[in-house]
């Protein structure tokens, strides 16, 4: 059974920095796009950053870009969200998820997701 498992969330000042990683198991990933979404309390969930499987393609939403940085490791099956100038809008709950093919930015599009890690700025 595929599993896609969050760590490095937690608690930062403004300004910080912390590092996403997502490691993928129990199934083939070559193909896929892996990426992070993240839901805020209140709010829908949206897509932050996603990468494809060569690494060619890469999609940020424009609130993080220039801020945050994915990357992956295909020998590893990890993906990883390097998020540096945190902002206390960037409180919520980051979420791993992957698809088979190019990032897109409709959620229904991605079949596979993590639990969630929290993410919390403070001023």
């Amino acid at each position: 059974q595929v599993q896609l498992v969050e760590s490095g969330g937690g608690l930062v000042q403004a300004g910080g920095s912390l590092r996403l990683s997502c490691a993928a198991s129990g199934g083939t990933f070559s193909g896929y796009t892996m990426g992070w979404f993240r839901q805020a309390p209140g709010k829908e969930r949206e897509l932050t950053a996603a990468i494809s499987w060569s690494g060619g393609t890469k999609y940020y939403a424009d609130s993080v870009k220039g801020r945050f940085t994915i990357s992956r490791d295909n020998a590893k099956n990890t993906v990883y969200l390097q998020m540096n100038s945190l902002k206390p809008a960037d409180t919520a709950v980051y979420y791993c998820t992957a698809r088979h093919g190019l990032p897109v930015g409709n959620i229904r599009e991605y079949d596979r997701w993590g639990q969630g890690t929290q993410v919390a700025v403070s001023s």
